[in-house]
């Protein structure tokens, strides 16, 4: 199934980078340079998607949005927009813009978000997974990541809060992500917060927002991430480093569903579903009273735990030829495969950065890769290693050379008694002084 994308911007190489990031076998992507020519072009075709910049001569990208909601209320609108006009793109939020995304545009982000939001336009099937091995955007075959999908299937549609458990690189966000766009909220904002990114003094006003002069330097309003992400979905990331100040406040959100500002001095009524996760022992730190145990509770409704890519080998060829195309198209190259000592080695490594760390050595591969596969020169030092050992303990299983330990260690063991060693390694005296002459060892 093919989507088409317009993006809309008044400068002519913003929209060439918008097209070639995001035009693929399932995306085509039309240009306009004005907020006229767009509507024109809206009105005359149906497009799955608007991309449009803020801040543009003649019609801006609000009034663009206002229009297009007018003819399609259901077309989702992403915002892009300067650092300085943020406080306008939430405005356009309000007025149906899906989200925003400051300038200059993350394109491995923007990817993400388009890719979710096509395919959570998608019929899924009633096992909530899409196709057999992928749910939205996550892949996985094994069944740690089926009975993941069915779970995710099965809570998506409730409000309920959820905690994801993982380590680092196994892919919360994405399980998040799949919740929403699969919930009754998609056509709502999804919000992320990193809480090890945002320092702690700043973070109660970055998630409840401020009033004008509520502390120096605070020059205008600013609406909170929580209140940003109004109708739709809060994800707050590595939820365990939230100062233990801010927990009592979130506690008092989550019960009450609402804010009020910094400064502030009425309540805001906010309808937000919340999802948390955590790479942490979250549990053991609500025993030791490190994390309120209230909170945790609240949060914690269901519970999704992620398993690590060591324990789910076989989606490992999967996804790493999942990102063999996605470096291919991002890197004009054409390599088919991977050779499959290669995909051997990748089994059997351990992968401590989990998918993150498959996905960066894929890439690096493909980068350094001068041929139609690829093969154990693209790979990192750490795997090389692997391959280097596999070789080591083949040679070691030559026959002769095998024989030879095992002949000495029984020596070894009887004092180099030739009778005691026989019997130990089931052979007459005889074979063995016969073997031991024929490897080139003598009595002590």
């Amino acid at each position: 199934m093919r989507y088409t994308i317009l993006a809309v911007d008044d400068e002519i190489n913003s929209l060439k980078v918008l097209s070639a990031a995001l035009t693929s076998n399932e995306l085509t992507v039309d240009t306009a340079c004005s907020g006229e020519e767009a509507f024109s072009m809206f009105k005359d075709k149906h497009y799955d998607l608007v991309l449009s910049d803020y801040k543009m001569p003649g019609m801006t990208g609000e009034q663009l949005l206002e229009k297009v909601k007018t003819v399609s209320p259901e077309t989702p609108f992403v915002l892009l927009t300067a650092y300085g006009t943020i406080e306008l793109a939430v405005n356009a939020m309000r007025l149906g813009a899906y989200t925003y995304l400051t300038k200059p545009v993350d394109l491995n982000l923007l990817e993400n978000i388009v890719h979710e939001l096509l395919l959570s336009k998608k019929q899924l099937p009633d096992d909530g997974i899409e196709g057999r091995f992928q749910f939205l955007n996550i892949i996985g075959k094994s069944k740690p990541m089926q009975e993941v999908f069915s779970l995710i299937r099965r809570v998506s549609k409730t409000d309920a809060n959820i905690l994801i458990l993982g380590e680092s690189g196994t892919g919360k966000e994405l399980v998040a992500r799949a919740i929403h766009y699969s919930s009754l909220r998609v056509d709502k904002p999804f919000i992320p917060i990193d809480c090890t990114t945002i320092p702690s003094e700043l973070m109660e006003s970055e998630l409840f927002g401020y009033e004008r002069g509520a502390f120096t330097g605070a020059m205008d309003r600013k609406i909170g991430l929580i209140e940003m992400a109004q109708g739709g979905t809060l994800f707050l990331d590595e939820i365990g480093d939230l100062e233990l100040a801010l927990e009592k406040k979130l506690l008092r959100f989550l019960q009450e569903r609402e804010i009020r500002r910094v400064g502030g001095k009425n309540k805001i009524q906010v309808d937000v579903r919340v999802l948390s996760a955590t790479n942490r022992d979250i549990e053991n730190e609500v025993e030791r009273g490190e994390f309120r145990s209230d909170l945790f509770y609240r949060l914690n409704v269901i519970t999704i735990r992620i398993p690590p890519l060591r324990d789910r080998k076989d989606d490992i060829p999967l996804l790493a030829r999942h990102y063999l195309e996605h470096f291919n198209k991002k890197n004009k190259k054409v390599i088919r495969e991977f050779d499959s000592v290669v995909l051997e080695i990748m089994t059997n490594y351990d992968w401590p950065g989990n998918v993150r760390e498959l996905e960066n050595v894929v890439e690096r591969a493909v980068i350094l890769c001068s041929y139609d596969s690829i093969n154990t020169e693209c790979l990192p030092c750490k795997l090389q290693v692997i391959e280097d050992q596999k070789c080591d303990e083949f040679s070691e299983l030559n026959l002769p050379e095998m024989e030879k330990r095992i002949i000495k260690k029984a020596l070894d063991s009887t004092a180099w008694n030739q009778s005691k060693a026989a019997i130990l390694l089931g052979i007459s005296r005889k074979q063995l002084r016969t073997k031991m002459k024929n490897i080139g060892l003598t009595n002590k």
